[in-house]
This record gives C-alpha cells, structure tokens and sequence, in this order.
C-alpha cells in the first residue's frame, strides 16, 4: 500500500482531542470519539492491505502478525518500562499491584477487559491509571485476531464484503442495545461493540 498523507493528517486531527480531553478542557469533553476515528482508520488500512496481499497471492497469516508485532511491540514496551519506573517511584504498595495486573494486561493485549472489570473510564481514580489508554490497542488487535481469517475465508471480494456489512450491523446494533439498558462500560470497552468501527473503516476500503 502507498503512503498517504492525507491518513497521517487524519491521525493528528483524531489525536489532539483526545489530548485535550485528558488534559482536562472542557470544550473538548467529546474528545475521546477521536479514539473512534482511529479505529476507523485502522480497519481502513489493515483492510486495504490484506486485500492487495490476498489479490497478489502474498498474503501470510505468519508474515501479518510479524509486521503487527515489530510496529506495536516497541512502542508499547517502552511505555510499559517508563510507566514502570515512574509508578514504581510515586504509588503507594496498593496502587502498584493494580498498576502491575494492569501491566500483564497490556502485554498480553487484555487491557480493555481488564479496565472493563476494574474501572470506570470517565471516573476520578482513572487518573490515576498510567496504562488505561492502552485499552483501545488491546480491541484493536483482537479484531485482527480474527478479521485475517474472515478475510481468507471469504476469498472473494464481493464475500468479504458482505461479511463485514454484518459485523457493521451486528455490532452496531448490539453497542446501542448495550447503551439503552444502561451497560456503557461493556459497550465502550469490549471488542464485540467496537468491531463495527473497525469493519466500517474496512467498507470504506472498498471504495479505493
């Protein structure tokens, strides 16, 4: 796939309300949807590549999740041994051990659930949680472990396309069934209500 400019222009426009959201500013109390543009973006790409790999004959499920795995992993060990350092320096013995589940968490790409079942996103003390925005990563790749075999599975275009309209709309309506009865935090951190993002980021690749 060739680079894009206009993408990384995106990437920005997303990210900086998010900032601004955690930084506090209260004009920007909706900034964290930035988080859903991202997503968006993310299925657009991966989509695309997989596929001009699946198209070409040179896609390879081991090959995927190796240039997954030297793009993420750097990042986030860097972050998680800063944290580290810092945390270990600042909190109380209680905070360290959240903090260390919260690690494994991140490592083994579960920070969504682990938040999930351990705190409110929007609530005071997730001010105190230096991983938590490591959740949205977490989704992300567990939709890439199984979007690559959806993608082999269908192996036609017009397959593919169809499979992912009905996780756009099996998602979509499952996240706000989840909002009316009243489970936001399921519907904000779990994958099964956020993979419509992702998959309408994928229908859009099928446009260029």
């Amino acid at each position: 796939m060739k680079y894009r400019k206009e993408i990384d222009g995106l990437r920005a426009v997303a990210v900086i309300p998010v900032i601004l959201f955690h930084m506090g500013y209260s004009i920007f109390n909706g900034g964290f949807l930035g988080v859903d543009v991202f997503f968006v973006i993310s299925g657009f790409l991966i989509t695309t590549i997989l596929m001009e790999e699946t198209q070409k004959n040179r896609f390879s499920i081991l090959n995927f999740y190796d240039r997954r795995a030297r793009r993420i992993l750097p990042a986030l060990f860097f972050i998680i041994f800063v944290s580290i350092i810092l945390s270990w320096l600042v909190m109380l013995p209680s905070q360290i051990k959240d903090f260390g589940q919260s690690v494994l968490a991140a490592i083994g790409f579960s920070s969504n659930i682990y938040f999930w079942l351990k705190l409110d996103y929007w609530g005071q003390s997730a001010e105190y949680v230096p991983l938590l925005h490591i959740w949205s990563l977490a989704v992300e790749e567990q939709f890439y472990l199984i979007f690559p075999f959806i993608v082999i599975l269908a192996k036609t275009k017009s397959t593919l396309k169809g499979l992912t309209i009905i996780i756009v709309l099996t998602s979509f309506i499952s996240m706000v069934a989840m909002q009316l009865i009243g489970n936001t935090s399921e519907a904000f951190y779990l994958p099964v209500f956020r993979a419509w993002e992702l998959a309408a980021g994928s229908l859009l690749s099928f446009q260029f």
